[in-house]
């Protein structure tokens, strides 16, 4: 099992949690001291309070959390975030409100989710030629709906 070193700030009052057994990502909370309000598109970078040492051949995924995403139109700007494991600074979220209401972020409330994956480097190889696929250059829904 892979080991994740954290180093909490001073603003940091929730550790991240895997709130079930099966679950894949671990919460990730506001470390603020009062309520951002977030306008309808408003964009803002929410702080962790959070620092995080991965092993190597390891990243952090920050994702948006589904149930604020579809109540409240509160996603991530993009969409999903890199912490790579030579990163060493605070765990930051770039929330935006893409609904036409504004949503109010209280301190520690869960915003995001943190899912550690395994990744590995490519080796980069120039060719003249791909090999062949039944599918080819066929994208943006050549396959159906």
């Amino acid at each position: 099992m892979m080991i994740l070193k954290i180093k909490r700030l001073e603003n940091n009052r929730v550790l991240p949690e895997y709130k079930t057994e099966g679950a894949a990502g671990m919460d990730l909370c506001a470390a603020i001291d009062e309520p951002v309000v977030l306008k309808p598109f408003e964009r803002k970078l929410i702080p962790t309070g959070l620092k995080i040492e991965l092993e190597h051949g390891y990243e952090a995924q920050i994702r948006p959390r589904s149930g604020l995403s579809i109540k409240y139109g509160i996603t991530l700007i993009n969409c999903v975030g890199t912490i790579d494991e030579d990163y060493r600074g605070e765990v930051c979220v770039p929330v935006v409100n893409i609904s036409n209401e504004e949503y109010t972020i209280q301190p520690d409330e869960r915003i995001a989710q943190m899912v550690i994956a395994k990744v590995e480097q490519a080796n980069i190889e120039v060719v003249t030629e791909l090999s062949p696929t039944q599918r080819g250059a066929g994208g943006f829904g050549s396959t159906g709906m």
